[in-house]
């Protein structure tokens, strides 16, 4: 198999299974290694043990502008492979039935997965070591929809297959997409209606994955009241910089507000996710921005209709514990 090894990531090659015992796992910069007419890679390289009994493995810090490298063995001729090293693309992951590459960040709670479809049930890893509470993934080699998982929608949302979309205005349906909750380790895609926008035989695809971390990120839903004096107030844990807002029981944009474009409460200036649209102006979609959440003041039903189930994402201004509030 190919692998994908990050610069500056440590890797270790676990040898100490019994099917290891003469098999020394070292790498090279000419394929096949020593069998090819190359020499052993030695920059970062560390072994311990012998292979075959417990404790065996060989492991690589991959240097900075490291080359193409290739594992092999060293008893015995063709039985490696390559392994590309990167600075950006990040590893291969083997945790679930399709074998993927992601890019992490486990203290911000995101990481970028890509995979190639095999049009069957699988999972596919993700690398956080904690269950993502929203999945985003788009088909990249030919059309599809943004098809989003995320925990606000239900209980055990994904194991009930409910999911959003971006490209479109759709609520969200049950649809066979996700099959079950994501684990620490994998996410579920299934086959079935929109097989394409998942995992389409050979379809190359990209996920995004959020897992909440305090004081930093929360993915969530709130039940609007149609109030414009006194809106629903969602507890967050920090004041918000970035806040999405979808409202699940009607059709209509993805409200996108920030701190940035607009420095003072109420927040009324707004971006749709799933429209070209320019940025739009109105009192009846304003939101408060508080040290500890938001709340929605405006009546439309977008973001505060009576009785709706609407999901948020949102990212803190100052991503500390115990940031100061103001």
């Amino acid at each position: 198999v190919t692998l994908d090894l990050a610069e500056g990531g440590t890797y270790i090659f676990d040898q100490s299974d019994s099917s290891n015992a003469g098999h020394p796992l070292r790498f090279s910069t000419t394929s096949n290694g020593t069998h090819g007419g190359g020499s052993e890679y030695t920059t970062g390289v560390t072994t311990a043990g012998t292979p075959g009994q417990s404790g065996a493995y060989t492991q690589i810090v991959v240097a900075a502008s490291a080359p193409t490298l290739y594992y092999y063995c060293t008893n015995h001729s063709g039985m490696g492979g390559q392994a590309n090293t990167n600075s950006t693309l990040g590893s291969s992951n083997f945790d679930g039935s399709i074998q993927t590459t992601t890019k992490v960040n486990a203290s911000a709670g995101f990481s970028i997965v890509t995979y190639t479809g095999n049009n069957a049930s699988a999972t596919i890893g993700h690398g956080l070591g904690v269950a993502p509470n929203a999945v985003i993934i788009k088909r990249r080699n030919g059309a599809g929809d943004w098809i989003i998982g995320h925990d606000g929608l239900a209980s055990n949302a994904f194991a009930n297959n409910k999911f959003l979309k971006f490209d479109t205005s759709s609520i969200f349906t049950n649809s066979l997409v996700f099959g079950s909750q994501p684990t620490s380790s994998v996410v579920q895609i299934v086959t079935g209606s929109g097989a394409t926008n998942l995992n389409g035989s050979s379809d190359t695809y990209v996920a995004y994955c959020f897992s909440e971390v305090a004081g930093y990120s929360k993915f969530g839903s709130y039940v609007g009241n149609g109030s414009s004096s006194d809106g629903t107030f969602v507890f967050l844990g920090f004041r918000p910089a970035w806040i999405m807002i979808k409202n699940t029981d009607t059709t209509g944009w993805w409200f996108m507000y920030d701190v940035k474009r607009e420095t003072y409460n109420p927040q009324r200036t707004i971006f749709g996710a799933n429209v070209s649209d320019a940025e739009y102006y109105d009192n009846a979609y304003k939101i408060d921005i508080l040290s500890n959440g938001f709340k929605a003041r405006g009546t439309q039903p977008e973001i505060n209709k009576s009785g709706s189930l609407i999901i948020y994402l949102a990212f803190a201004e100052s991503p500390f514990k115990n940031a100061r509030a103001r």
